[in-house]
């Protein structure tokens, strides 16, 4: 394990993540920002009417893919993220010096003004809105969120080890009314547990249980800062959005970033021999229907 950057793995002991000392280049975001703007429109143009998406539904296949990515253009504008010296270093320290970025996309919050009124009728209520089963085709190269439920990013990853971070990167400044995230600290102690999660607003925070009588309280914390903030989080940290109440788009990078399968020495292991739940799950979720349609109306981080 790397003895560079100790302070990453502590802050996914203690809390599930951590927030990069002074953030990345504001400047380089903002360049990257425009150059996304400049080929993209984040209005009502980007949808499906509702006679078009019901004439041929399609739920799963909707997301980025290799050859359908924005991302994939922007090798040279990505460096002030994935060559950062400060950032580097701390993936390093969780991940081990041979750490591979699984995936890497750009992610919309999409704004009330811009998703069709018909649209909002039908998701009204679903954990999880990922606008792309409604998005046009051409445009699926981006994934496009109107809120979404506390969830962990392991959701995705049937079977598979917690053996990988999520880092977000804010393109611009991000304020409570612009979806940022919230992220329940504590929560990843519990390993692994079953979308929609178990959890009960309070006071303070929120109570979560794995449903088989672990129980743990987790303080909510916001995720708002200026263009370049960066922060990465632990697989089973639980975290979400509400809508995105501004007049536009909320633009940020997701990366997931792995360890190697062979590295068993690295921060990350560190930090999951501290959990106290399952580091895989081979069911992550209950949510959908065999189309791949919600089948459940109920989204806790609207409480939030």
């Amino acid at each position: 394990m790397s003895a560079a950057t100790p302070g990453p793995v502590q802050d996914l002991i203690e809390r599930g993540y951590h927030v990069l000392p002074g953030g990345l280049d504001a400047d380089a975001a903002g360049r990257l920002l425009a150059r996304i703007r400049d080929l993209r429109s984040f209005g009502e143009e980007l949808f499906l009417s509702e006679e078009e998406f019901d004439a041929n539904p399609q739920y799963v296949g909707v997301n980025p893919a290799p050859g359908r990515n924005l991302l994939e253009r922007f090798d040279e504008e990505l460096a002030f993220v994935e060559k950062d010296a400060g950032l580097t270093g701390a993936v390093a320290g969780l991940l081990g010096d041979d750490y591979e970025i699984l995936l890497k996309k750009l992610i919309c919050g999409v704004p009330a003004s811009a998703v069709p009124q018909w649209l909002k009728t039908r998701i009204h209520g679903n954990p999880v809105n990922n606008l792309g089963p409604y998005v046009k085709p051409q445009y699926r190269d981006v994934t496009y969120f109107y809120g979404i439920d506390f969830h962990q990013d392991l959701i995705d990853y049937k079977d598979r080890e917690a053996d990988f971070i999520t880092l977000y990167v804010y393109l611009h400044d991000v304020g409570e009314r612009d979806a940022p995230l919230f992220l329940l600290e504590n929560s990843q102690t519990l390993g692994g547990t079953l979308f929609p999660h178990d959890l009960t607003k309070d006071e303070s925070g929120w109570t979560y249980g794995d449903r088989k009588g672990g129980q743990v309280h987790c303080p909510q914390h916001l995720l708002i800062g200026p263009a370049g903030y960066a922060a990465m989080w632990h697989a089973c940290t639980l975290h979400g959005t509400q809508p995105d109440a501004a007049d536009h788009e909320r633009l940020s990078l997701r990366y997931l970033i792995a360890r190697k399968p062979s590295r068993k020495d690295t921060g990350i292991d560190a930090v999951n021999a501290t959990l106290k739940g399952p580091l895989s799950l081979t069911a992550t979720r209950n949510d959908l229907d065999e189309a791949g349609a919600a089948k459940v109306k109920a989204n806790s981080v609207n409480e939030a």
